[in-house]
């Protein structure tokens, strides 16, 4: 049994994320989503927040273990019994420090391979920071997020829905 893990800060998890896990499950036979938790970073959301927005939005039939972790993203791989860490790409700007990471993961442990998974077209755009800053300027995020997340973003940001476009106001 191949298990893989798909690290990230998730902060908040969005519909790119979602299609790079569902095209993990359909090649590894167990997938690990893991939230990392590092404090250095500032997040709007904590790691248990954020896992717990994964699970929500995986839904409740969802086999896609989620748990945070902090440290090293090839640990945590080896913690879960994995061979596989997961990195999505949206563009050949993603590549670089990808592959700078890959190799030091490579380096630091030579049994966990990475697989790049290139994002679906409709998700090529899509960043957690670029999704944060658009909603707390009043945009809309409805269908870049699940429900759940765009949810928690309002509550977080404080906005209780998006602005009306320019043509729509008197």
């Amino acid at each position: 049994m191949t298990t893989a893990v798909y690290p990230g800060s998730f902060d908040p998890i969005h519909e790119g994320h979602l299609d790079v896990i569902k095209r993990a499950q359909m090649i590894f036979d167990k997938v690990v989503v893991g939230v990392l938790d590092n404090t250095a970073k500032s997040c709007l959301f904590t790691a248990a927040e954020r896992a717990q927005m994964v699970r929500d939005s995986l839904g409740p039939e969802s086999d896609v273990v989620v748990a945070h972790f902090s440290g090293l993203a090839v640990e945590f791989a080896i913690s879960q019994g994995a061979a596989v860490i997961v990195r999505g790409l949206r563009a050949v700007s993603d590549l670089d420090s990808e592959f700078q990471m890959a190799l030091m993961n490579r380096r630091l442990e030579p049994r966990v391979h990475t697989v790049f998974l290139t994002t679906s077209f409709a998700n090529v755009y899509l960043s957690s920071s670029l999704i944060k800053d658009v909603c707390a300027h009043g945009g809309g995020v409805q269908g870049l997020v699940p429900a759940p997340v765009e949810v928690a973003l309002r509550q977080r940001l404080e906005r209780p829905g998006p602005r009306p476009r320019a043509e729509e106001e008197g």
